[in-house]
């Protein structure tokens, strides 16, 4: 009989062993790459306020905004998933703001895209009209409607949940984990996010794809600048494709849960952690790596401060 519960005691010793390995291993596996992709968009962030020519420009001071979100997005995106990983359980509160946070950063990079894509067509279609309505002023302007449209849908979410938390005022405590389906606990609350977000982005597609079209047409015109036309065709293709992976990252959570009833635990943490790097994290660091290494004016002093970053890193590791 000892030796029964000596053995099963050891065999739950080595569980709980095995379960604390796999969760610092996993916090790792995600921790890694999302600090090397903070880093990346911190210094094109700093490499954007750095000189006048990007505070002065207004495709830099879109693409700042759209980098700032992200970056946003990123550090709470992986704050959150570290309280799931250590199963640290929030309050309603606490995790409404932390979700709330992430619906509002998640809802103004494609409304950026689509900025940054008019300026395109503007730049491609009007170039002799592009410096009187790209102005810094209207850029600002265009900044701070995106910025007050996106919190009134986060205003009308908290609306909604603060609804339903009123009627059950001895909800606090969370019983799962922090996440959107665990706070929007109203059916109309999910209904409304759905419908926004569908809205939002196939409005953003169709403004992206018209930009798209109409630069297509104007570079078969004589007047048109040909290399200007191209290079601006291939911008809005990329918009498209992080309008896309913007996309990819609102289904995350239910492609979690349809896996997670599918297959087995073991597997759906493993399928989990490379959903989580290839949607949520490496997207949002493709605007960094991709202007910072096209744009030839942002490119050598980006690589100046990522030269002097790397340099400080080594410093500091041999000291």
């Amino acid at each position: 009989m000892l030796y029964a519960n000596q053995s099963q005691t050891n065999i739950t010793v080595g569980l709980q062993y095995q379960e604390l390995l796999g969760t610092v291993l996993f916090a790792i596996l995600t921790s890694v790459p999302c600090c090397v992709c903070l880093s990346i968009n911190g210094t094109m962030l700093f490499t954007l306020r750095s000189k006048p020519v990007f505070r002065e420009t207004s495709r830099y001071i879109l693409l700042y905004n759209l980098l700032f979100a992200d970056t946003v997005q990123l550090a709470q995106s992986q704050l959150m998933y570290i309280l799931a990983v250590c199963r640290l359980r929030l309050t309603y509160p606490v995790c409404g703001f932390l979700t709330m946070l992430a619906s509002l950063t998640n809802k103004i990079s494609p409304l950026t895209l689509v900025l940054m894509s008019l300026e395109r067509y503007v730049a491609v279609c009007y170039p002799l009209r592009h410096a009187t309505i790209i102005t810094i002023r209207n850029t600002g302007v265009a900044v701070i409607v995106v910025w007050a449209f996106s919190s009134v849908n986060v205003l009308t979410q908290v609306l909604l949940m603060l609804n339903f938390y009123f009627e059950n005022p001895e909800i606090l405590q969370m019983a799962d984990f922090c996440g959107k389906d665990s706070v929007m606990l109203d059916p109309i609350s999910d209904v409304y996010d759905k419908a926004y977000t569908c809205f939002l982005f196939i409005s953003a597609a169709m403004v992206v794809t018209c930009s798209y079209v109409g630069v297509m047409i104007a570079a078969r015109s004589a007047y048109t600048d040909k290399a200007s036309a191209h290079k601006a065709r291939n911008t809005l293709l990329l918009h498209l494709v992080q309008l896309g992976l913007n996309l990819s990252s609102t289904i995350h959570n239910p492609l979690l849960i349809a896996i997670s009833k599918i297959l087995d635990r073991i597997t759906s943490v493993r399928i989990q952690i490379v959903l989580y790097v290839c949607i949520i994290i490496l997207p949002r660091c493709l605007s960094a790596l991709i202007y910072g290494i096209r744009d030839q004016t942002i490119r050598p002093v980006l690589i100046y401060h990522l030269y002097h970053l790397c340099c400080q890193w080594r410093r500091s590791l041999f000291l």
